[in-house]
């Protein structure tokens, strides 16, 4: 069986960095962890390859190779996951669908002529596909019924299948599900609320095989919630260290990571003695009252601004994520988000108006409140809130527009990521002590020229820029490669923000043109109009 897994493109969004990554010399951020962990599970005796279409586009060999073509994609990779089973069904082949969006709506993916679909986690479902396949079915679903699988039981996956210069960084995964509730997330309804995790062993051979590879850089554990099961991940932290002094530290790595992380200097001490650079928060918003409507108390237990102080202290670079439209949400959110974001010095803030994904709760209270506006159009960054909010619509996209905008100012990002690095000078180097000094090339020598050149001397920041980096190398000379990183950064910001500006406001437009006539056609009903 000839196998040809194929992974949809993403839209430009805030977790694309084309133009940051374009620097480095690299085509995506992240592989396609789903597909090769796939490819791992389903029977050795089958041949396989890999195609990520946010790399290259698919040969009209590899089409004529493949007996099978098998599709992963999240609900941002719609559009592209949708047309990509078209043009196999086109060229006749047999195609099977999983991950996140088929999960959520597998009809959707079932309308376009899907033959299998794979759904829930695989290492329950897809041996249900194996054994069709052996039947000789040409079709079928296959589903968990609500199952969680023992991931200690998954394989190692097929690292060997990526294309390994084309990725800015590697992925791979500790843990699955979330312990907390979240009305607006959709990793408990997919993963459950129960963390489960790998052995720590199992994860080290994981690493055994990408040191095996030729892989040194940066390792993203994409777990949802990293420290979902402290006890866990402190178990694995524990033989990580060793690995690691063993190996003299050929990865880099960052996570995700509930805020409750400041509580536990312990575990956030380990991590950083392991290496660990940066941390997700899922921060949402300073505004009690919204987190507590939308059940993230874990946000509310402590000082959001001293969480992430501590956290930063201790040594991890802190990225965090905010939201605006929350019911109930008074005006100036977006304001309060930027101060926020100012006044706890963290550069990469990802920012975007709150969605209802499939199956969440947030999605079924809409649906049961008649508030739903639009459930079958993509979600991200740059589309308007997808149901009726509680204070205007129009009011929530400028103010979400003004505050990206404001955010992502080349000089209060320079400003901010300057001031996160001097904290993170003082905390991180005098507990990592020596480490091995990556070899410099000549990608990295043109990185930094550009960065030089653009921020330097083409824009406004140029004095800015300069005098942070003399200070960063008198202060912090371990930063220095590190802080030019994150100042990359706003390469891809200053396109991307002007790519939200344009689609929110045209939409908007939209939005307040259709509601004057629907207003217009009320009023002619009712005889307002004569």
């Amino acid at each position: 069986m000839n196998v040809l897994l194929l992974y949809p493109l993403f839209p430009k969004s805030f977790w694309s960095f084309e133009k940051t990554i374009e620097l480095l010399g690299r085509k995506a951020m992240l592989p396609p962890l789903g597909l090769i962990t796939v490819a791992a599970i389903l029977p050795q005796t089958w041949d396989f390859k890999l195609v990520d279409r946010n790399v290259r586009e698919v040969t009209s060999a590899e089409w004529e190779w493949a007996d099978l073509v098998i599709l992963s994609a999240m609900i941002v990779q719609k559009e592209d996951l949708l047309e990509q089973i078209r043009e196999a069904k086109r060229r006749g082949k047999r195609v099977a669908v999983g991950g996140p969006y088929p999960t959520a709506l597998p009809h959707e993916v079932s309308e376009v002529g899907t033959d299998y679909l794979i759904l829930d986690e695989g290492e329950i479902t897809l041996p249900m596909f194996v054994e069709a396949i052996e039947r000789g079915e040409t079709s079928g679903t296959f589903r968990a019924n609500g199952e969680r699988p023992d991931v200690t039981i998954t394989p190692v996956p097929r690292f060997d299948l990526l294309e390994f210069d084309a990725y800015a960084e590697m992925s791979v995964q500790f843990s699955r599900g979330c312990p907390f509730q979240c009305e607006f997330c959709d990793i408990i309804v997919l993963y459950g609320r129960k963390p489960r995790t790998k052995a720590p062993e199992q994860l080290l051979k994981e690493l055994d095989r990408l040191y095996e590879l030729g892989w040194r850089r940066s390792i993203f554990m994409v777990d949802d919630n990293f420290i979902g099961n402290k006890r866990n991940v402190k178990l694995f932290l524990k033989q990580l260290l060793p690995w690691m002094v063993e190996h003299q530290y050929p990865f880099s790595f960052a996570t995700e990571a509930s805020i409750d992380l400041a509580q536990d200097q312990e575990l956030m001490d380990s991590m950083v003695e392991c290496n660990f650079g940066a941390v997700f928060l899922g921060i949402e918003t300073p505004d009690e009252a919204s987190l507590t409507l939308t059940q993230k108390h874990q946000n509310t237990r402590d000082s959001l601004s001293d969480a992430v102080h501590a956290i930063t202290r201790s040594g991890l670079r802190v990225m965090a994520g905010f939201i605006i439209g929350f019911d109930g949400e008074k005006a100036g959110a977006g304001d309060r988000i930027v101060q926020f974001v100012e006044q706890t010095s963290i550069p990469t803030a990802v920012f975007s108006m709150l969605q209802a994904l499939p199956d969440t709760a947030l999605w079924h209270r809409l649906e049961k409140e008649g508030r739903m506006r639009n459930q079958s159009g993509n979600i991200n960054q740059t589309t308007l809130m997808n149901f009726v909010p509680t204070r205007p619509l129009e009011e929530i996209a400028r103010e979400y527009v003004r505050a990206f905008c404001e955010l992502y100012d080349p000089a209060k990002f320079l400003d901010r990521a300057y001031r996160h690095y001097l904290i993170l000078g003082e905390a991180t180097y005098p507990k990592k002590g020596k480490r091995p000094q990556k070899a410099v090339n000549w990608v990295m020598i043109r990185a930094f020229l550009t960065i030089c050149w653009r921020q330097g001397v083409v824009r406004k920041t140029r004095w800015q820029f300069w005098r942070n980096l003399w200070n960063m190398g008198r202060y912090n000379p371990g930063g220095v490669a590190p802080y030019l990183a994150v100042c990359a950064q706003i390469e891809h910001f200053l396109e991307y923000r002007a790519i939200v500006t344009r689609e929110i406001e045209s939409q908007v437009a939209e939005f307040l043109a259709q509601k004057a006539q629907t207003e217009v056609k009320t009023e002619v009903k009712t005889g307002a109009i004569v």
